[in-house]
C-alpha cells in the first residue's frame, strides 16, 4: 500500500494521470476505494455461500469458512487492507470493511440464536472477536508461515472455522459435522473467490 503512486496506476488503466485524479484526487481516497471493492467483493460471496447453505448454523460456518479461504488465498491484499502501514490515513476504510464483514457475521450468529442453534450471548462481541480471530491467525505477524501450503490450507480453513463455532457454542461434534459441510463446496470455489478478489 505505501508503494502505491499515481502514475503507474494510471499507466496499468492505461488512462492519463489527469483522470485517475479526477475520481479520487489523493492517494488516499484511491486506496480506500480499493479497501471498499476488495470489501464488497468479499461481502458479495460470504452472502452467497451463507445464503446457500441450508439453515442459519449452516449459514455462519459457510460465511466463516468464506472468510477464512479469501484470506488465505489473498494474504497479502489481506494485509494490506487489515494493517500494512501506510503513509497516507485510510483508517476510516478500514474500519468501514471490517464493520461490514462483522455486521454479516452478526446477523449470521442472530439468525442461529433465534433458532435455538446457539445460546444466547452478546452478538455483536462475538461477531467482531470472532472476526478478529480469523484475521489475527490467518494474517500478518502471528499467523503460520507455511498456511499457503494447498496441504496446511485445508487444515487450517478447517480449524479456524471449528474454532469460531465453538467459540459461539456449537457443541462439538455438531461443529464438526458443520466444518465439513462447509468446507467442502468453499475450497473448490476458491479459484473464483480470489479471482473476483484480485480482478
Amino acid at each position: 500500500m505505501a508503494a502505491v503512486q499515481i502514475a503507474p496506476v494510471a499507466k496499468r488503466a492505461n488512462v492519463a494521470a489527469g483522470t485517475v485524479y479526477r475520481y479520487f484526487p489523493s492517494k488516499a481516497e484511491l486506496i480506500s476505494e480499493l479497501i471498499a471493492d476488495v470489501s464488497r467483493a468479499e461481502l458479495t460471496a460470504i452472502r452467497r455461500a451463507a445464503d446457500a447453505a441450508p439453515g442459519p448454523s449452516s449459514a455462519l460456518a459457510a460465511a466463516v469458512t468464506t472468510i477464512a479461504v479469501h484470506v488465505i488465498s489473498n494474504r497479502k491484499l489481506a494485509w494490506g487492507i487489515l494493517a500494512e502501514p501506510v503513509d497516507v490515513d485510510v483508517t476510516e476504510s478500514r474500519v468501514a470493511s471490517r464493520r461490514g464483514i462483522a455486521a454479516e457475521i452478526e446477523g449470521r450468529i442472530e439468525a442461529a440464536v433465534r433458532a435455538g442453534h446457539l445460546p444466547a450471548q452478546d452478538i455483536g462481541l462475538a461477531a467482531t472477536a470472532l472476526i478478529g480471530a480469523l484475521h489475527e491467525s490467518l494474517v500478518g505477524p502471528l499467523a503460520p508461515d507455511d498456511i499457503d501450503d494447498p496441504a496446511k490450507l485445508r487444515d487450517s480453513v478447517q480449524a479456524i472455522t471449528l474454532f469460531a463455532l465453538r467459540a459461539v457454542g456449537v457443541l462439538d461434534a455438531r461443529a464438526r459435522g458443520l466444518v465439513v459441510q462447509a468446507v467442502m463446496p468453499v475450497m473448490p470455489a476458491r479459484r473464483e473467490l480470489t479471482a473476483a478478489l484480485a480482478g
